[in-house]
């Protein structure tokens, strides 16, 4: 294919490189197509859509279920006896130990965070995250042959490093499969499944606790939980392996022309499938847009709620006054909460065209929820426990944000960078959340949380203001930007600024 020479606006400069070295991978898989071949209507659309589905989607939602309820099986653990002394069966954990423990999987998060997005990008992308999914797996496995703190620590650390990977390659997976109209909806399915994984961890976990209780395991049933939350990640990692590709070219379950098909109906993304050469300036890019540090500041601060509450849930209801069975029973309609909302909230933000404003609605309920918590005196424990539970919809602008990362970042390089930025970020704030809480006392935290919430509704108005006023700026360059000889814009790998016909969905 001729070499094609391009002339884009950045800013107010003005570049004229040559760009097909630097293709998408789409650019390379469409070459000597003929036309006809490449007509996508809306039946044959809605027919591909199916097929993706299909095979997609089920394990996209069954493995992010896993990731959340593996790296919270520690909080089931915390109330089946992990922090008893050794000869009770647990490994003696002391003091803010188990706050250490919550915290350590993110160190090991934050360490792989930034290589992980570039090996994303390096190599296969399915094959890569199945790779992940089957070492997070065992790792987990192994905490049940651990016997001190200092050993569980290693393994929070290596757990964390493992899983890294998990949210920016779907991520990434959803942009490239999916058109902008259905990545919103996509991307909240998928991780709406952290509702299944609480509802399933907290079922799972009453019930070998109870059995504990009835008639004894010759293990300790802290162990257990881990070793059957390990063996089915390691199980679906090898079913990912052999069923997910790593991009359209070698999706099997597809056929020659349904593949090309299925590249040609994303071509309105403006971003193609994938491009493994790693780009200097679109590093810079990232690091200098006031967008990419709009999401930064949005995941460090709602993390810190989220830290807190997702490690400490089943304490805070036993807080409430209840036993630990029923702590752990109780946890699960939280997750129920959370499959909902975040579900709706990606149906609707897609179908209103607006994931920023329905999404912030979330954080507005979360508030009245901990409000409720907060104020409520102790003997209201089920006022308390509705507040609980409304504390769920906080997610849900952390899930439109990470979607729009998928739809409003181009660039190959740069996404995968402001992908990495945003999950540090997420990293950092999970890190600060169960520190805010003292011992067995968690009420120094409830108003750190109201007030996060508060910051991160106005952080997700500045985000939804600033994409429309890029859409008005890059409208009224269009008369400039037209007959600049830019073929095959959206198979050219540029960045979204670069790109004059890309436009940023709110």
């Amino acid at each position: 294919m001729a070499k094609s020479n391009v002339v884009v606006a950045v800013g107010t400069a003005v570049q004229d490189t040559d760009r097909s070295k630097d293709a998408d991978l789409a650019l390379k898989a469409l070459a000597g197509a003929q036309p006809s071949e490449l007509q996508v209507d809306d039946a044959t659309s809605a027919r591909l859509v199916k097929r993706i589905d299909r095979y997609m989607m089920p394990l996209l939602c069954v493995v992010y279920a896993l990731n959340f309820l593996d790296k919270t099986t520690l909080n089931y653990a915390a109330v089946m006896g992990i922090s008893a002394p050794p000869l009770e069966g647990g490994i003696g954990l002391q003091g803010n130990q188990y706050s250490w423990l919550a915290s350590a999987f993110y160190f090991g998060y934050l360490v792989g965070e930034w290589p992980t997005t570039r090996l994303l990008q390096r190599f296969p992308l399915g094959k890569y995250i199945g790779f992940n999914i089957i070492a997070w797996g065992a790792v987990l496995c192994c905490f049940a042959a651990v016997n001190n703190f200092a050993g569980a620590l290693v393994l929070r650390v290596i757990l964390g490093f493992f899983e890294s990977s998990v949210t920016p390659g779907f991520a990434l997976l959803t942009s490239q499969w999916y058109t902008k109209s259905e990545q919103g909806m996509r991307t909240g399915l998928w991780f709406s499944f952290n509702g299944v994984a609480q509802i399933f961890g907290g079922l799972v976990a009453y019930g070998v606790a109870t059995g504990a209780h009835g008639s004894g395991y010759s293990m300790a049933s802290w162990k257990i939980i881990f070793l059957i939350c390990g063996g089915m990640t390691t199980a679906f990692g090898v079913v990912f392996l052999c069923i997910i590709p790593d991009n359209q070219t070698n999706a099997w379950w597809l056929t020659k022309q349904d593949r090309l098909l299925a590249i040609q109906r994303i071509k309105g993304n403006q971003q193609g499938i994938g491009n493994r050469r790693w780009k200097l300036y679109q590093v810079v890019e990232a690091l200098t847009d006031p967008l990419s540090w709009a999401f930064v500041t949005y995941a460090l601060i709602a993390m810190i709620p989220n830290g807190g509450l997702t490690n400490f849930f089943s304490p805070i209801i036993r807080s409430f006054g209840y036993t630990a069975e029923e702590a752990l029973l109780y946890g699960a309609p939280g997750g129920a909460v959370q499959l909902v909302v975040v579900t709706l909230s990606g149906y609707l933000g897609d179908r209103l065209k607006n994931r920023l404003l329905v999404s912030s609605v979330g954080l507005i309920v979360a508030m009245v929820g901990m409000s409720l918590i907060a104020a409520l005196p102790a003997e209201l424990s089920t006022g308390r426990l509705a507040g609980f539970y409304l504390n769920q919809t906080a997610i849900c602008p952390f899930v439109a944000i990470l979607s729009l990362i998928s739809t409003n970042i181009a660039g190959y390089t740069k996404k995968t960078t402001v992908a990495a930025m945003y999950l540090m970020a997420y990293c950092v704030g999970n890190i600060i959340g169960p520190q805010t809480f003292r011992g067995n006392s968690w009420a120094p935290a409830e108003f750190t949380f109201i007030g996060c919430y508060a910051v991160c509704f106005f952080d997700v108005i500045f985000i939804w203001w600033y994409c429309r006023k890029r859409n008005k700026e890059k409208a009224s360059r269009m008369d400039v930007d037209e007959g600049s000889g830019m073929g095959d814009k959206e198979w050219l790998d540029l960045t979204d600024r670069e790109n004059p016909n890309f436009r940023y969905t709110v």
